[in-house]
């Protein structure tokens, strides 16, 4: 499931942190750096997945 996530947080970085944390502090973090880059979002929505 982790893997699917981590495919889902590369096309819609957003969705892979709803999916693993619902709507919280690290998804609107996520908005946020998404908005400031599409790199940075990605790498954080990674991050979420990969941690637990």
């Amino acid at each position: 499931m982790d893997l699917l996530r981590i495919i889902i947080a590369i096309f819609l970085p957003p969705l892979g942190v709803f999916l693993q944390e619902g709507i919280g502090k690290y998804f609107w973090i996520n908005i946020l750096l998404t908005l400031l880059g599409y790199v940075p979002g990605i790498v954080h929505a990674v991050w979420i997945i990969a941690r637990r």
